[in-house]
C-alpha cells in the first residue's frame, strides 16, 4: 500500500480552480481545453488520487493475457486499477483495468543505467489489447529501452478483462465462409443493412446502459489515472495506431502531465475525420497498399507463377474469390475470408510471403495452404468478439455518423469504383454506427499552444494504409513542437521497434536522452520482403 501522494502543482492548480468555479460552469485552463463539463474534470482528478494512493493491486499474470515465454522478465506482475465508469459520478460504478508491468533491467547488454520510471504502451485498435508488451524486454531491439524503464501494458476499458464488452454470442462471431462483392448488389446491401442493425441492437442489450461510457475521452482519462497508480507525476507513452489518437486527446487534455510521447503510426486528430471520414481515406490508402502488394508479387513471377504484370495478379486473385465462392477451400474459406487474408498484408509487408504462396499454392492445385491460412480459428472468437464490440462501441460514441443508408451507399459506391479492394469491407464493419443507440460526441479540436506540451516524437511510414500518411502531416501540425520522423517509400503500419535501426535509433534517443531532431527527418524504407524458396512454398 502506497502512502497518499502530496499534490503536484498541475493538481494543486486544478483543485483551485474547482473550488473556485462558479456552479456549473467549466474551468478554462491554459494549454487545457476540456471538451466535457466540470464533473467530468473533478472525477478525474478524484480518481487519480485514489490511484495514487492505492496503487495497482498486483498479482500473478493470466497467461491468456501474457503468454508464458522463454527469457521470461524477472518481477513481472500483473494486476488492476479501478477507474470510474462514468467520470461525472467518480463514486459511482468502478471497473476494473488490468495491467501488466516488467521493471526496468538496468542492463542495457554494455552498462550500467538508471531507471527513468515506466513506460505505457497501448498497441491501438480500438480493441486491443498491451498486456504482452511488459515482455517487449525480450526483444533485442527493445533491450536498451528496457534497461531503463518500466515496461507497463494494459487493457483499456472493454477490452480483454477489464470490463468486457460483447455485441453478439462468440459462437455465431466469424461465421465462414462468406462472400465479398466489390460491386454488391441491392439484395446483398439489403442483407448487410439489416446485419448491422441488429448488430447495433446486440451492443446495447448485452452491454447495457454503461455502453455509452466506452469512447476515446475516458480512455485518455483513464490513462491519466494509471500514470497515478504507477506513481508517476507525468506520463511517458508510446501509442500506437488508434492508441496515437487518445494519445494525442490526452496530449491536449492534460498537458502538463506529459514527460514524453511517442506516436508511432498515427491517426489524423482533425475532427471530420473522426471516424466516417477517416475510414473513407483509409479504404483508398489501402487500394494503394494492394497495388504495392501486387507489383511485388509481379516481380517475383518465377516463385509465384501468379503473373507477371500486377494486372494479371489481380487477375490470379480474382479467379481464386472466384472459385472459392463455388467451393469453399477446407469448407471455410471463401472470398471473405481470401480478403481478410490479403487485407493482413495491407498492414504488413512481412505478410506479403505467406500471402502469395498460399494463393500460388491454390491455382496451383493444393488448397491447404490457404485453408490454413485463412480459415477462422474457433479457439480466439471469443477475444475477435470483444475486440470487434469495443472497436465497434468506441468509433460509434466518439463522433456523429450518417444515419442514412443513402450516404454510405453514395459514398462507398463512388469510392469502390477507384478502390474496390477494401471500401465494401470497411463500410460494413462501420455500418452498425448508422443505427447506434448510445450518444454520439462532438470529437475534441486537438491542438496545444506552443510551450504548453514537452516536444512528441511522431512516426509513420509513408504508404501505411491502416493510418494514411496524411494523418501523420496533421498530427505533427496540431501538436506545437513536435517531430515526425518518415520511413519513406514503406507502408508497414506501426514502425517503432522493427526492423529499420534509423528509426529505433530515433526513438531510443527520444525516450532515453529525450533528445529530438532538430527538424522533422526522414529514414530510407526497410528491405522489401524476400520471396518464399519454391513456386508454392507455404
Amino acid at each position: 500500500m502506497k502512502a497518499a501522494a502530496v499534490h503536484s502543482a498541475a493538481v494543486s492548480l486544478l483543485l483551485t480552480a474547482l473550488a473556485t468555479a462558479p456552479v456549473g460552469a467549466t474551468p478554462r485552463l491554459p494549454g487545457v481545453p476540456f471538451p466535457s463539463g466540470a464533473a467530468e474534470l473533478r472525477g478525474t482528478i478524484v480518481a487519480a488520487l485514489r490511484a495514487r494512493a492505492t496503487g495497482p493491486r498486483y498479482g500473478a499474470c493470466d497467461p491468456a493475457e501474457v503468454p508464458p515465454v522463454p527469457h521470461a522478465p524477472a518481477g513481472l506482475r500483473c494486476g488492476t486499477v479501478s477507474v470510474p465508469l462514468d467520470y461525472a459520478h467518480p463514486d459511482g460504478k468502478q471497473i476494473a483495468l488490468t495491467v501488466s508491468r516488467a521493471p526496468a533491467t538496468g542492463e542495457d547488454g554494455q552498462r550500467t543505467v538508471s531507471r527513468q520510471g515506466a513506460l505505457v504502451y497501448d498497441p491501438g485498435g480500438p480493441g486491443a489489447s498491451g498486456m504482452y508488451f511488459a515482455l517487449a524486454g525480450t526483444l533485442p531491439a527493445w533491450k536498451r529501452i528496457a534497461a531503463a524503464y518500466d515496461l507497463v501494458g494494459y487493457a483499456p476499458r472493454g477490452v480483454g478483462r477489464s470490463a468486457p464488452l460483447s455485441c453478439e454470442d462468440p459462437k455465431r462471431f466469424g461465421k465462414a465462409p462468406t462472400l465479398a462483392p466489390t460491386r454488391p448488389s441491392e439484395s446483398y446491401k439489403r442483407e448487410r443493412v439489416a446485419e448491422a442493425k441488429a448488430y447495433a441492437r446486440g451492443c446495447a442489450r448485452r452491454s447495457g446502459p454503461g455502453l455509452r461510457f466506452f469512447n476515446s475521452l475516458n480512455n485518455a482519462r483513464d490513462l491519466d489515472v494509471l500514470r497515478a497508480a504507477l506513481g508517476e507525476d507525468r506520463l511517458t507513452f508510446l501509442g500506437a495506431s488508434y492508441g496515437t489518437y487518445y494519445g494525442s486527446l490526452y496530449a491536449a487534455m492534460f498537458p502538463s502531465h506529459v514527460r514524453r510521447m511517442v506516436l508511432d503510426a498515427a491517426v489524423n486528430p482533425d475532427p471530420e475525420q473522426i471516424w466516417y471520414r477517416g475510414n473513407l481515406n483509409q479504404s483508398a490508402a489501402f487500394e494503394r497498399r494492394w497495388a504495392d502488394l501486387r507489383d511485388w508479387i509481379a516481380r517475383h513471377d518465377d516463385v509465384y507463377r501468379l503473373g507477371a504484370t500486377p494486372r494479371k495478379v489481380q487477375g490470379s486473385y480474382d479467379t481464386a474469390a472466384a472459385r472459392l465462392a463455388r467451393r469453399p477451400a477446407g469448407g471455410k474459406v471463401g472470398p471473405g475470408q481470401l480478403q481478410n487474408a490479403f487485407l493482413t498484408a495491407g498492414y504488413y509487408d512481412s505478410a506479403w510471403p505467406s500471402r502469395a504462396a498460399a494463393l500460388s499454392a491454390y491455382l496451383h492445385g493444393n488448397p491447404k495452404p490457404l485453408a490454413q491460412l485463412a480459415s477462422p480459428d474457433p479457439g480466439s472468437a471469443t477475444a475477435a468478439e470483444n475486440g470487434t464490440a469495443v472497436y465497434t462501441a468506441v468509433e460509434c460514441n466518439d463522433a456523429p455518423w450518417p444515419t442514412r443508408w443513402a450516404v454510405w451507399d453514395r459514398d462507398n459506391t463512388r469510392l469502390a469504383r477507384v478502390a474496390p479492394f477494401e471500401t465494401w469491407d470497411n463500410a460494413w464493419m462501420n455500418l452498425p454506427c448508422a443505427y447506434w443507440p448510445a450518444p454520439r460526441q462532438r470529437p475534441l479540436d486537438v491542438r496545444t499552444e506552443p510551450g504548453a506540451l514537452p516536444p512528441v516524437l511522431i512516426l509513420a511510414a509513408e504508404r501505411d494504409a491502416a493510418a494514411p500518411y496524411s494523418g501523420a502531416l496533421e498530427m505533427n501540425r496540431r501538436l506545437a513542437g513536435s517531430l515526425l520522423v518518415t520511413e519513406r517509400g514503406a507502408g508497414t503500419h506501426g514502425i517503432g521497434g522493427g526492423p529499420n535501426k534509423c528509426v529505433n535509433a530515433y526513438m531510443d534517443d527520444y525516450l532515453l536522452t529525450g533528445r529530438l531532431p532538430a527538424r522533422n527527418a526522414s529514414c530510407a524504407p526497410r528491405a522489401e520482403p524476400v520471396p518464399g524458396r519454391g513456386r508454392t512454398a507455404g
